[in-house]
């Protein structure tokens, strides 16, 4: 009885397949939208937005904030419809909805496409359209010249395509004040200088997986002594960057704390991701240096969460 129930749900799933329907359900179509990245977006959108000391109704910015991690996740799903060939080959990503054979491509990709359309219209009506052009680049830079472009082109498709995913502070500062100001700008180059040693830590470790999906990653196209190089001189800039809220005054006493902490500890790792150059230590700081540098960017992000957070919050729990 058993084996007649599988044999027909394997011919349902086959002829579901066949006719271009999904076999996921809610929880594969929600991986689409890439829950990790969508989190590092909404959760550095709303810093960008408190930062922005305004009068702002809570309504508009959960609305906002709502529309960027929708206009996120819809990035994401349409990376994932035009990678999923990669995918596929990659132990780090074969296991997605698509390649899994969970969802199928065209789904995918109109799932994407109204998700996009969607989050900047509303973003438009609810709070501006400056906001929503911010938005519609964002995606379409993401999709557009990162995914179906940079990415399967040139080493240097991280460093450039990190732009789309620093520019939420700027999207959000810009719902909520109408305009764009130095420090979004300046949120904005903090993760963009971040992601290039973050991502290399990776690609060092997952070098071979690149390789088999023919990415032009720069440990496979420099090799691993020019990438780890470079990732201790982006290090080196990120560093001293990192402390700039400081300066321009909307960083305090805890964030500087953190900040020259954070970044002492990141050069410290890039300096022995540069020393180590072969074997099973090299690998182990590598990850740990990947790791940490996610632990940095939330700390600094956090840091100004918390010290700006009364004063944004204060209207709605007052």
């Amino acid at each position: 009885m058993n084996t007649l129930s599988n044999s027909l749900t394997e011919t349902q799933a086959e002829s579901r397949a066949k006719a271009g329907l999904s076999q996921g359900d809610v929880s594969d179509f929600f991986a689409l939208l890439k829950p990790r990245v969508m989190f590092l977006v909404v959760f550095t959108a709303l810093v960008g937005m408190v930062v922005s000391h305004p009068d702002v109704n809570p309504i508009l910015a959960f609305v906002s904030l709502l529309m960027i991690a929708v206009g996120g996740g819809a990035s994401g799903c349409l990376n994932m419809w035009w990678d999923a060939d990669i995918d596929a080959v990659m132990t780090r990503t074969r296991k997605r909805p698509i390649p899994a054979g969970k969802i199928q491509p065209n789904e995918a990709l109109a799932f994407g496409l109204t998700l996009s359309a969607g989050s900047v219209l509303i973003l438009g009506l609810a709070s501006n359209w400056l906001a929503a052009g911010l938005l519609a680049f964002t995606i379409f830079f993401y999709v557009v010249i990162y995914s179906m472009w940079l990415k399967r082109s040139t080493p240097q498709n991280i460093v450039i395509g990190g732009a789309a995913g620093a520019l939420p502070p700027v999207v959000a500062q810009a719902a909520v004040t109408g305009h764009v100001a130095w420090d979004s700008v300046i949120l904005f180059a903090i993760i963009f200088m971040w992601t290039p040693p973050h991502f290399w830590a990776l690609a060092l470790v997952k070098s071979g997986d690149y390789e088999r999906a023919g990415i032009p990653m720069m440990p496979n196209v420099a090799g691993p002594d020019s990438t780890r190089f470079q990732i201790l001189a982006y290090t080196v800039l990120l560093a001293p960057l990192g402390m700039a809220p400081v300066f321009f005054g909307f960083g305090g006493l805890a964030y500087a704390l953190i900040s020259l902490v954070g970044g002492l500890g990141m050069l410290a790792l890039a300096i022995q991701v540069y020393r180590l150059r072969q074997g099973e230590p090299a690998m182990r700081v590598a990850q740990q240096l990947f790791a940490f540098s996610i632990l940095y960017l939330f700390l600094l992000f956090a840091t100004l969460l918390a010290e700006h957070g009364f004063g944004f919050f204060h209207p709605v729990l007052g």
